[in-house]
């Protein structure tokens, strides 16, 4: 008997030590609920009635959120003026593309705009562009942000084909298409005898001035070539002050966008009539563009736009549907809820 226990208490220490050392070998964690992932869990069952109180609650959150939207988006006061085929002289009105290419015609336009509304300070002044590709692959890789960002990196001009360097091989400065197109419109305004001035400062993103463009960094070569894309850019200020250079470099998503051109600090009243003289310069007739000048308000939300609004309305709405629907049903053909205990996974079977 005794030698008998020797060998069985023997023979577990081995199988012990062989587990050990098969359990090190495959460096296998040790027990834990944490490493199970045995640890308590949020389990919700979808009822009925949590269902229905869901979609209740969403819908009566939506709705007034969607109503207060669509209100301050109504607050907002806008006046859009295209211009692009107004300010075609009348006898070039066939041929737009020879106009804008003939250097010795004028470009000078004059508008006028009629305030609608009452319009509080400050003012926004936008240019908006339609079927203008700015998302277009070849033309937002057309830039080399390690050039705008470094004056010793100036050199760098890759991935900015066409407009990398000059004739005899000088590199420009901003380089790349985006830079290249710059818009070139320019936009004064009166009030009668007052003359409206433009802010143009801290039009940009914060982030993009500090750190995109260098303070270091000037024009050089730019707009240099036989073919002039845009506007010109002054070469004693550095990249970090030319806020129009900046705003219209962080290309749009959309073939229609709006860009900031400034901000206006005059309140205007209702029946007002706005002189616009503008310079129309920017060739949007080769690819059938349109131009537009933009005068509007802002409320706490920001600028006229329905589509939050409705948004939150739609679905607001949607959910509040669902609601009485399912409560309906719940009520006209209602269903044996089952023991919600067999939705564990890890429950262990009855007899072990």
């Amino acid at each position: 008997m005794s030698s008998h226990a020797a060998g069985t208490s023997n023979g577990g220490s081995v199988d012990a030590a062989a587990a050990g050392a098969a359990r090190r070998n495959t460096r296998m964690p040790k027990y834990s609920k944490f490493t199970q992932q045995e640890l308590p869990a949020c389990k919700p069952i979808l009822t009925p009635k949590w269902v229905v109180s869901v979609f209740f609650i969403v819908g009566v959150i939506f709705v007034p959120i969607g109503v207060v939207s669509l209100l301050a988006a109504r607050d907002v006061v806008e006046i859009i003026d295209r211009y692009d085929e107004a300010c075609v002289p009348g006898n070039m009105t066939d041929n737009k593309l020879a106009y804008i290419q003939n250097e010795t015609i004028s470009k000078e336009c004059i508008r006028n705009l009629t305030v609608t509304k009452d319009m509080k300070q400050p003012i926004f002044v936008y240019y908006e562009l339609d079927n203008f590709y700015q998302n277009h692959r070849r033309y937002v890789k057309s830039r080399n942000d390690a050039q705008l960002r470094d004056k010793r990196k100036a050199n760098q001009t890759s991935a900015c084909e066409p407009e990398k360097t000059t004739a005899n091989g000088q590199p420009i400065v901003p380089c790349g298409l985006i830079a290249w197109s710059l818009f070139n419109d320019t936009y004064s305004f009166t009030r009668g005898n007052d003359n409206l001035t433009v802010d143009k400062k801290d039009i940009s993103w914060k982030s993009d001035r500090e750190h995109k463009f260098g303070k270091d960094v000037y024009p050089s070569n730019f707009q240099n070539g036989a073919l002039k894309g845009g506007a010109t850019l002054d070469p004693t200020v550095p990249l970090s002050e030319q806020e129009d250079l900046i705003v219209w470099m962080r290309t749009a998503a959309l073939p229609t966008f709006r860009k900031l051109y400034g901000r206006i600090y005059f309140d205007l009243k209702e029946n007002d009539t706005i002189t616009v003289r503008l310079s129309n310069n920017y060739n949007t007739y080769s690819f059938g563009g349109k131009k537009k000048l933009v005068l509007s308000t802002a409320t706490w939300l920001g600028g006229k736009n329905d589509f939050l609004g409705f948004a939150y309305l739609i679905v607001g709405g949607l959910c509040i549907f669902l609601a009485f629907a399912f409560t309906l049903l719940y009520f006209i053909k209602p269903r044996k809820l089952g023991d919600h205990n067999y939705l564990s996974w890890n429950r262990h079977p009855a007899g072990r």
